[in-house]
């Protein structure tokens, strides 16, 4: 089992493959987390852009890399689903260690570009959690067809492209079904509000998943809660929480994952569907249309019938 140091890239370093040869030039740092850290880089030769974590354990990362190649097999099993995705967006590219004296273990995934989800809601409005948690929902049962559960879901771990289309990012505290969870946040912890254990199964991603909604309509509520003492500290204080939001099917939704109502991920995101997101649509193509393109629409028109106008006066 290898270890490193943990150290930082600067730009421009370059990440040579021990066994495999490829070479990928550092852009940026994307983020640090617990078992590695996550750079933009450049395969040496092409034009695109991929994620490349460098980690600080070997059987961790692998770990990671099992959750991946499953995610991405069964995207190869369903072609149909996978032409409505970015064919240049694979799970993962490749494994290798960094050649540069310490055998650091490393691996290349997708660049997910985006806004982490809180960022994306407060700039485009709350009307798109409809759309944006569908999509996260429909990730999340993914991941547990695979037999895997994310646990440390939180808004910084979810990424939303400006078309809202959505994708989880660090699968460092993703556990097999049936495992002990192993990375988590309190907020959105089963066990932190003493409502169930920290087991990994699908009702824990769900019930973290309802937390993520109350933590992004009502920060300050969540907040307010969490500060009691462990021994006062409960999954009511959430529920009140849920039934004081002015939608009442979302309300119920939460309420529905915080007491584990589910049987399982697929009910819930069809629920969802159905009750939730059919009932706040948010489109790209649904959005007002700018003012400027009104404006040179009425132009264009008024253009068009004095040109006539003259046309025929002589």
């Amino acid at each position: 089992m290898g270890m490193s140091s943990n150290p930082s890239y600067p730009t421009g370093t370059l990440i040579n493959g021990k066994w495999r040869g490829n070479r990928y030039v550092v852009e940026r740092m994307l983020g640090r987390g617990a078992n590695g850290t996550v750079y933009l880089v450049q395969r040496e030769g092409r034009r695109e852009r991929y994620a490349l974590k460098i980690g600080y354990d070997t059987l961790e990362l692998q770990s990671e890399i099992n959750v991946l190649t499953s995610l991405q097999s069964r995207r190869k099993r369903n072609e149909h689903r996978a032409r409505r995705e970015n064919p240049l967006s694979s799970y993962f590219l490749e494994a290798d260690d960094f050649a540069n004296g310490d055998n650091v273990p490393f691996y290349v995934m997708r660049y997910v570009e985006g806004k982490p989800l809180h960022h994306f809601l407060s700039k485009n409005g709350p009307d798109w959690l409809g759309l944006v948690g569908l999509g996260l929902l429909d990730k999340l049962c993914t991941l547990h067809e695979c037999g895997f559960v994310f646990g440390d879901l939180k808004p910084e771990n979810v990424m939303v492209s400006k078309y809202g289309e959505v994708e989880l990012i660090d699968f460092g505290g993703t556990s097999p079904i049936g495992r002990s969870v192993k990375q988590f946040t309190e907020w959105h912890d089963r066990g932190f509000w003493n409502a169930g254990s920290r087991t990994s199964d699908e009702g824990y991603d769900l019930f973290a998943f309802a937390v993520l909604c109350l933590r992004l309509l009502n920060e300050e509520g969540l907040k307010k809660a969490a500060l009691q003492l462990p021994q006062t500290r409960s999954v009511d204080e959430l529920f009140k929480l849920a039934r004081n939001l002015p939608d009442k099917k979302l309300s119920s939704w939460i309420c529905l994952a915080l007491k584990g109502g589910f049987s399982g991920s697929a009910d819930a995101t069809e629920l969802w569907r159905n009750h939730i997101y059919n009932s706040r649509r948010k489109r790209p193509d649904s959005m007002d249309t700018p003012r400027w393109l009104k404006n040179a629409f009425g132009l264009s028109l008024f253009v068009l019938a004095f040109t006539i106008y003259w046309v025929f006066r002589f």
